[in-house]
């Protein structure tokens, strides 16, 4: 392990204020991310700079989740693991790409964390019975666009919780696209809350079962974002 890299990240930490109780614990994590960064490419953040960057946006999400929660589409592991961390709660890491995976699963291990590492689509884990409608909260971050990630996560999520979505820039038709997919799949966009700059997360409350049909086959929520192509058609002068 980079040992310089977890001091620097802990000093970094520390500076912007973190809880004591977490620092080692995220620059710990940090430093294994930027470890195994040199053989598979986790992130594109190459330094404890930006890697603090990374460990900061996520602890953002931390007063929204509940247990059980699933991240989607984890990559190098956030929010999901700084948010294992923070809170004291197990993390379902749902990762496609199997190096990713392995990594995400030795970085719970070493971290001695609770949790699990699924190494599939997430379409795929969210038709599987056991997962579907399981977790009292979800993440998702950098993942897709908008409605992409709502027909990703709130079939893993129960009627009752919430998927979170860590956002930049939201302009009016992609916040309407958003709006409505919600609906399609069992929920509803109960509040957008601003970050520094363009920075957002919104919070999607899971009101009913999601309709069986979704989420769609593999690589079609990407192709075809819900509700985007219909706003297109709709808002455009003929």
């Amino acid at each position: 392990m980079n040992r310089s890299a977890e001091d620097e990240l802990f000093a970094l930490l520390e500076d912007a204020g973190v809880a004591a109780a977490l620092r080692a614990p995220l620059s710990r994590y940090g430093a294994l991310v930027l470890e195994a960064g040199r053989r598979v490419n986790l992130t594109g953040a190459k330094s404890p700079g930006a890697l603090a960057d990374h460990l900061l946006d996520s602890l953002m999400v931390v007063p929204h989740v509940r247990e059980p929660l699933v991240d989607v589409g984890s990559g190098a592991g956030f929010p999901g693991i700084p948010i294992a961390i923070a809170a004291g709660i197990p993390v379902t890491l749902i990762e496609t790409t199997a190096k990713k995976a392995a990594f995400l699963a030795k970085a719970l291990e070493e971290l001695n964390l609770p949790g699990d590492v699924i190494a599939r689509r997430a379409e795929d884990a969210g038709r599987d019975d056991t997962l579907r409608e399981r977790f009292a909260s979800g993440t998702a971050r950098a993942l897709s666009g908008a409605t992409t990630v709502a027909e990703l996560l709130l079939p893993l999520i129960a009627p009752g919780g919430v998927a979170i979505l860590q956002r930049g820039r939201l302009d009016a038709r992609e916040r309407g696209a958003v709006e409505d997919a919600a609906l399609m799949l069992g929920g509803r966009l109960e509040s957008e809350l601003p970050l520094e700059g363009e920075r957002r997360i919104l919070l999607l409350r899971k009101e009913r079962a999601t309709p069986a049909r979704f989420p769609r086959r593999p690589g079609v929520p990407e192709k075809r974002p819900l509700c985007m192509e219909a706003l297109v058609s709709r808002r455009t002068p003929r």
